[in-house]
């Protein structure tokens, strides 16, 4: 596929991005390049892979669904400005 200089400055338009008139060609080539590397890989087989999230395989670490952090209301408290009945108090901004 390959872009001319008025779909890349169509494009430019619609991303809002200023583009000089004299970088819409060089633009132009290196859009239609990487377009052309997308239908290459479109033509590669994939059937039988599964999708992969990383190069690299890894399981996701999963915890209980607990709460743990309970209990610990004076820890939280305890660097707060000002506290009223056990909770922060701030000021008010509504009248």
């Amino acid at each position: 596929m390959s872009l001319d200089k008025a779909t890349v400055a169509r494009i430019a338009h619609l991303a809002r991005i200023r583009l000089p008139e004299e970088e819409l060609e060089p633009m132009a080539k290196e859009l239609s390049r990487m377009l052309d590397f997308v239908e290459q890989l479109n033509e590669v087989n994939t059937d039988g892979v599964e999708p992969m999230t990383s190069v690299a395989p890894h399981t996701l670490r999963q915890r209980d669904d607990v709460v743990t952090d309970g209990g610990i209301q004076d820890k939280v408290l305890a660097n707060a400005p000002e506290k009223v009945g056990g909770f922060f108090a701030v000021p008010k901004v509504v009248e």
